[in-house]
């Protein structure tokens, strides 16, 4: 049965899966799921104790309360984990590879799904952002958008977000690495990176961010 209450948005990285996201449930008064920051967390904690063990992993993150957070003026949304952002810590390169890697897992998926799934019960509806939103942990969404943007587009808007931070990067390097990540997210096995059948594709690469949240409202407001 369809759920009217939950919007999936799914894509590569680059897309503005999240500020969609953060734009909508500003204007719906929704709750907000990054579920790439959930992997990102697991890549995160790995690093900072030094281990590859998910069992190790998960006794450290299953004492802890997970929520997100973000403020009207910022496009970014925060993982808080207990009382700290640890967003900061998560926005890298380092964390997102290794985080990708765990990803291939299928008991950290599943681990995941648990979490992710508990979030429907925090709110009046939901707006979950990722790569298989729709297809595999939300498949009851009624709303589903996928968005779509060259990688050359999604590398400069990536380009912008570092030297935005302070960091430096070698766009050669960031546009191969974009290719390269896109081609392991279609073609893996376990929950590839696929729009759902019934999703709404949309290439995001010359829209801005108020047009494309226009487009989406008026969609689920027909």
């Amino acid at each position: 049965m369809e759920n009217s209450k939950i919007i999936t948005i799914d894509g590569p990285s680059g897309v503005g899966k999240g500020t969609l996201a953060k734009n909508l449930a500003d204007e719906l008064n929704w709750v907000v799921l990054d579920s790439g920051s959930l992997y990102r967390m697991i890549g995160h904690v790995s690093i900072q104790k030094k281990t590859n063990s998910f069992l190790k992993i998960r006794k450290e993150i299953e004492s802890k309360q997970i929520s997100f957070s973000y403020k009207s003026n910022s496009s970014s949304i925060s993982l808080i984990l207990d009382d700290e952002d640890i967003s900061p810590y998560i926005r890298n390169e380092e964390v997102a590879k290794t985080a990708s890697q765990f990803a291939t897992i299928p008991e950290v998926r599943d681990f995941l799904f648990s979490i992710q799934r508990s979030f429907l019960a925090q709110g009046e509806g939901l707006i979950a952002d990722g790569r298989d939103m729709g297809t595999v942990v939300f498949p009851e969404a009624k709303w589903k958008i996928f968005l779509t943007a060259s990688a050359e587009e999604r590398a400069r808007r990536r380009e912008n977000q570092l030297k935005e931070s302070g960091l430096s990067v070698n766009m050669p390097i960031l546009l191969e690495s974009i290719k390269e990540r896109d081609r392991k997210d279609s073609t893996r096995k376990l929950s590839p990176l696929v729009p759902a059948e019934d999703a709404l594709v949309i290439d995001s690469s010359e829209i801005g961010i108020n047009d494309l949240k226009q487009k989406v409202l008026k969609i689920i407001r027909e």
